[in-house]
């Protein structure tokens, strides 16, 4: 009997275990089924997965898999609708193949031909787009004709000479250019430019080397052509219109806040407001649209409240509404109608309806709709900062306000004095700034490398004068353009411009002011966005369980394994790893926009000058006229420069990265300049079990927009 003493333990430990983990789960789909009002809230979120489940695929898919996947899924809801579990589950996974046959479906309506190599091409077509830039300026042409070539991509990006004469939206033109493909990502892991420029339709991208000619306009176009030329001539006026009322720096961030084009910023400024983190100002988004619809809102409601007989007789409020919708949507439209800007008309206009038929105007369900919207539109948004960090923001921020509205009546009392009024908008800015920063933070690492520490204080002066100053004037500029005199209100919304351009510039030279970190990898982002899902669109306490997800994403860049050795496509520049941990890059009149890319996502700091002869780099690096010998792990990787050096180095090195082509019998671990034409950029990581490499090629895989140089 005693014998049996353990085994009796045993059992009834199982047992009470057994127990405590059914009384879990039956407190899991209770707490679960409590929540049932907020599951529409987590279509965006499956929506998403399916996006991005499309996107991270190795191969292209057939194209008939999303829609047969979404048609099976539809049946087998219908045949499971009596099944409680079922109909919980299922939904997921439809909108799930909603969003996978959405992202594939868009991907494919975008395919159009791509420039193979450079070449140098005397093109015609008309000018869809123009904008400013310190080198010129920089038009997108579409309707394209070259003479002798039949299979011309969609549009191309043109950087102009500054001795061309300005050409306008809608303009036909002719202009000799060299184009190149799209630029492969930098690195493996890197952004693709490729697979963005295949869903905007540009398959080539340049610069001339000819003076622009403007040809006479063609007779016969669409009625839509003809009304995008017109908003997009539009647009180009105005914006031509503000850098004469606003000269300077200062202009050219006020037509980045009126118009949405940013590419003549001065590369100092942008990055003074990187830095401070008021960056988020420069785009038209949430902030800026409210604003509009706000003060127009506002304004028409204060002068129809001055007539007693109408305001006492007639909703003045949805009068209000009905107005500021049309101009939130003009405003979208001269905005050029970028992802960020419909996120924020989508949630604007859907406020504004919400006002005209007397429903919460302020409500996560409306966000939810919001972004099933974009996503259905333009699902490969999804990839971008802009949309992942403006609706990371407005999440966090109307979960904030709905666990503070009930809170918010007994504050009112404090609102009565105007030290209480100030004491609430300061202590609103800081909070709605430090949580919108920490919301936003981990997807500012993911695609920048780096976060601003100082952005509460940065924002506390900036916002109000933003708010109260900036824009407001640039509302009454809009209005004063047809007669004239939009200099009275560029002149004074100016002045608001230099104080925050002061305000990025002081914070962004403080001490720290930002936060250099490794390149953060896509499961830490993925696991994030997850975490702040779950602790945004549910209401009970088990939504603190996102908390440690959050925070297991944002110390991901610390987990993730950093390259040994870096070689670019064009085999131009090489980086080692040197003994004290950071990056030792060569070239340094060469590739300067790889290299720079190459140092922020390894944390942003390079490490001792490339040795010409001798070692360096910490004693891990051996060089002399015909390459250099990289040592990392008991493993040496002979870097070759020369054809001379190949006849020692393929039977002496474990890895040889051969600059020019290799055509013997090398080391186990072979890259040429063939392997670098054909799969881009490597990236090699040495490890005491082996030398393991990863290419551009492979990271992009065999997809629509991936380029497969000499392959079927």
């Amino acid at each position: 009997m005693g014998n049996n003493l353990p085994d009796r333990m045993g059992a009834s430990l199982v047992m009470s275990l057994g127990w405590k983990i059914v009384q879990t789960k039956e407190s899991f789909l209770s707490v679960f089924y409590d929540e049932r009002e907020r599951w529409c809230l987590w279509l965006p979120v499956f929506l998403g997965g399916g996006v991005a489940f499309y996107f991270s695929l190795p191969v292209e898919p057939p194209v008939w898999l999303g829609l047969l996947l979404v048609l099976s899924l539809c049946i087998l809801l219908y045949m499971t609708r009596r099944r409680p579990g079922m109909t919980v589950l299922l939904p997921g996974g439809v909108a799930m193949a909603l969003g996978f046959a959405a992202a594939q479906g868009w991907a494919w309506n975008a395919a159009a031909p791509v420039v193979e190599r450079q070449v140098t091409w005397s093109l015609s077509g008309t000018v869809e787009h123009a904008e400013e830039t310190p080198r010129g300026q920089r038009v997108i042409i579409s309707d394209l004709s070259v003479q002798g070539q039949e299979s011309l991509p969609r549009r191309v990006r043109v950087l102009l000479t500054a001795r061309s004469e300005k050409v306008e939206p809608g303009q036909r033109v002719s202009v000799r250019a060299v184009l190149m493909p799209p630029p492969l990502p930098a690195q493996p892991g890197a952004y693709d430019f490729s697979r963005d420029a295949w869903f905007r339709g540009i398959g080539g991208v340049g610069y001339a080397v000819s003076r622009v000619q403007i040809l006479p306009q063609p007779d016969a176009t669409g009625l839509a052509a003809q009304a995008g030329h017109k908003l997009a001539r539009l647009r180009h006026t105005i914006t031509g219109r503000i850098r004469e009322g606003v000269g300077g720096e200062e202009g050219t961030i006020a037509t980045a806040l009126m118009t949405g084009q940013r590419a003549a910023i001065p590369s100092h400024l942008l990055e003074a407001y990187r830095n401070s983190g008021l960056a988020h100002l420069l785009a038209i988004s949430g902030l800026h649209m409210s604003l509009v619809a706000g003060l127009v809102f506002v304004g028409v409601r204060g002068v129809l409240a001055l007539v007693p007989s109408v305001a006492l007789r007639h909703p003045i409020k949805k009068w209000a509404a009905a107005v500021a919708l049309p101009v939130t949507f003009f405003y979208l439209l001269i905005a050029g109608a970028p992802v960020p800007t419909q996120r924020a008309f989508l949630m604007t206009g859907i406020v504004l309806l919400a006002v005209m038929v007397d429903r919460n105007p302020i409500s996560m369900r409306l966000v939810a709709w919001a972004a099933a919207l974009v996503l259905l539109w333009q699902p490969h948004s999804l990839t971008g900062p802009s949309f992942q960090m403006s609706f990371a923001a407005v999440i966090a921020l109307v979960a904030l306000y709905e666990i503070l509205a009930p809170r918010m009546a007994s504050w009112r009392g404090l609102s009565e004095s105007v030290a209480g009024r100030m004491g609430l908008y300061l202590f609103g800015v800081m909070t709605a700034t430090a949580v919108a920063g920490f919301a936003t933070a981990a997807f500012g690492l993911f695609h920048f490398h780096s976060a601003a520490l100082w952005s509460i204080p940065a924002n506390l002066v900036a916002v109000p004068i933003m708010a109260f100053w900036t824009m407001p004037w640039a509302v009454l500029s809009f209005l004063l353009m047809p007669p004239g005199l939009e200099a009275w209100a560029l002149i004074p919304m100016g002045w608001g411009i230099a104080w925050v351009n002061q305000v990025a510039l002081t914070v962004s030279s403080w001490p720290g002011a930002t936060l250099q970190l490794p390149a953060m990898p896509v499961w830490g982002l993925a696991v994030f966005a997850l975490g702040g899902a779950w602790l945004c669109l549910w209401r009970q306490r088990w939504r603190l369980l996102g908390l440690p997800l959050m925070l297991l994403g944002l110390l991901s860049p610390g987990m993730n394994e950093r390259p040994d050795l870096l070689v670019d496509g064009e085999a131009e520049v090489l980086a080692v790893r040197g003994g004290d941990g950071l990056l030792v890059m060569s070239e340094k009149r060469k590739a300067e926009f790889i290299r720079d890319i190459w140092r922020r996502r390894d944390g942003g700091l390079s490490g001792q000058d490339w040795p010409t002869q001798g070692s360096g780099a910490g004693g891990v690096l051996s060089c002399d006229s015909l390459g250099c010998l990289y040592t990392a792990q008991g493993k040496v990787i002979a870097l070759v420069r020369n054809e001379g050096a190949l006849s020692e180095d393929c039977a002496a090195a474990d890895a040889v990265i051969a600059l020019v082509p290799v055509r013997r019998r090398c080391a186990p671990v072979t890259i040429d300049r063939f392997d670098l034409w054909r799969e881009g950029g490597h990236a090699v990581f040495v490890t005491p079990n082996g030398i393991r490499v990863e290419s551009v090629a492979a990271y992009q895989g065999k997809r629509l927009w991936s380029r497969q140089r000499g392959r079927q």
